[in-house]
Protein backbone atom coordinates (compact mmCIF):
# COMPACT_ATOMS: atom_id res chain seq x y z
CA UNK A 1 0.00 0.00 0.00
CA UNK A 2 1.81 2.83 -1.13
CA UNK A 3 1.41 5.90 1.26
CA UNK A 4 3.53 8.93 -0.39
CA UNK A 5 4.24 11.93 1.88
CA UNK A 6 6.14 15.05 1.71
CA UNK A 7 6.31 15.37 5.84
CA UNK A 8 10.08 16.10 4.89
CA UNK A 9 9.32 19.56 2.86
CA UNK A 10 6.45 20.66 5.57
CA UNK A 11 8.66 20.09 8.36
CA UNK A 12 11.38 21.92 6.93
CA UNK A 13 8.75 24.71 6.27
CA UNK A 14 8.49 24.96 9.83
CA UNK A 15 11.89 24.61 10.58
CA UNK A 16 12.45 21.85 13.03
CA UNK A 17 14.46 18.56 13.55
CA UNK A 18 12.96 15.46 13.49
CA UNK A 19 12.96 15.06 16.73
CA UNK A 20 11.16 18.37 17.47
CA UNK A 21 8.68 17.35 15.07
CA UNK A 22 8.41 14.53 17.23
CA UNK A 23 7.93 16.16 20.51
CA UNK A 24 4.88 18.09 18.75
CA UNK A 25 2.96 15.06 17.64
CA UNK A 26 4.05 13.28 20.62
CA UNK A 27 6.13 10.18 18.69
CA UNK A 28 10.04 9.12 18.91
CA UNK A 29 12.75 10.52 16.31
CA UNK A 30 12.37 6.99 14.82
CA UNK A 31 8.65 7.32 13.69
CA UNK A 32 8.98 10.73 12.28
CA UNK A 33 12.28 9.31 10.54
CA UNK A 34 10.68 5.93 9.45
CA UNK A 35 7.82 8.13 8.01
CA UNK A 36 9.57 10.37 6.07
CA UNK A 37 11.32 7.28 4.37
CA UNK A 38 7.87 5.83 3.76
CA UNK A 39 8.92 2.74 5.70
CA UNK A 40 5.87 3.47 8.39
CA UNK A 41 1.95 4.64 7.60
CA UNK A 42 0.97 6.84 10.24
CA UNK A 43 -2.29 5.95 12.22
CA UNK A 44 -5.09 8.49 10.87
CA UNK A 45 -4.68 10.12 14.35
CA UNK A 46 -0.70 10.73 13.89
CA UNK A 47 -1.36 12.01 10.16
CA UNK A 48 -4.36 14.42 11.49
CA UNK A 49 -1.67 15.22 14.53
CA UNK A 50 0.49 15.93 11.74
CA UNK A 51 -1.22 17.80 9.28
CA UNK A 52 -2.48 20.47 12.35
CA UNK A 53 0.89 21.08 13.27
CA UNK A 54 1.90 21.98 9.76
CA UNK A 55 -1.02 23.84 9.30
CA UNK A 56 -2.56 22.64 6.18
CA UNK A 57 -4.66 19.20 5.31
CA UNK A 58 -3.46 15.71 5.54
CA UNK A 59 -3.50 15.60 1.82
CA UNK A 60 -1.36 18.10 1.50
CA UNK A 61 0.99 15.93 3.26
CA UNK A 62 0.06 12.36 2.31
CA UNK A 63 -0.92 10.68 -0.57
CA UNK A 64 -2.15 7.20 -1.48
CA UNK A 65 -1.96 5.43 -4.70
CA UNK A 66 -3.19 2.29 -6.14
CA UNK A 67 -0.58 0.01 -7.06
CA UNK A 68 -0.82 -1.36 -10.59
CA UNK A 69 -1.76 -5.23 -10.89
CA UNK A 70 0.66 -7.46 -13.88
CA UNK A 71 -1.47 -7.50 -16.94
CA UNK A 72 -3.31 -4.22 -16.46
Amino acid sequence: MPLYNRLKEYRARLGVNQQEMGALAGVSRQTISQIERGDYSPSVTLALKIAKICNVTVEDIFSYEEEEKDGE
